[in-house]
């Protein structure tokens, strides 16, 4: 469980959008080189961004891999069309705007959401247990 401190939150911001940057760049960067006519180098650089992007959630302070997913799932829906406007011309409509700012009050309530310190997400720990294969 995170002991959040504004230093931690602005931590977690930060790795959310270096990881944004490196997925969204990466994929960008392929799909230029692909679809749009751009130097196959391209398709390299943004084949290591994408490597890139799978080491920085490791840094994270969060210890769910579910749940940091989905946070940065969030982010990246926001930070997409930010890209999209900032280097490929895309002017997003009113139902982008609508959908990011959903989607970003998402990861606010799944980041912050209180929770049992002990992992537990219910007070009946047996109501949530999965049979293991026989």
């Amino acid at each position: 469980m995170v002991e959040w401190t504004v230093g931690k939150v602005f931590l977690v911001m930060g790795l959310f959008v270096l990881a944004g940057v490196a997925e969204i760049g990466g994929g960008w960067l392929v799909w230029k080189a692909v679809r749009g006519g751009s130097p196959w180098w391209w398709a390299i650089l943004g084949s290591l961004a994408l490597v890139c992007y799978g080491f920085i959630p490791t840094l994270q302070p969060l210890d769910d891999f579910g749940r940091l997913y989905a946070v940065y799932g969030g982010v990246f829906i926001g930070l997409s069309f930010a890209w999209a406007a900032l280097l490929d011309g895309f002017t997003p409509d009113i139902g982008d705007g609508i959908g990011s700012i959903v989607a970003i009050i998402g990861v606010f309530i799944i980041l912050f959401w209180p929770r049992d310190p002990s992992g537990s997400n219910s007070t009946d720990s047996a109501s949530n247990s999965v049979a293991a294969p026989s």
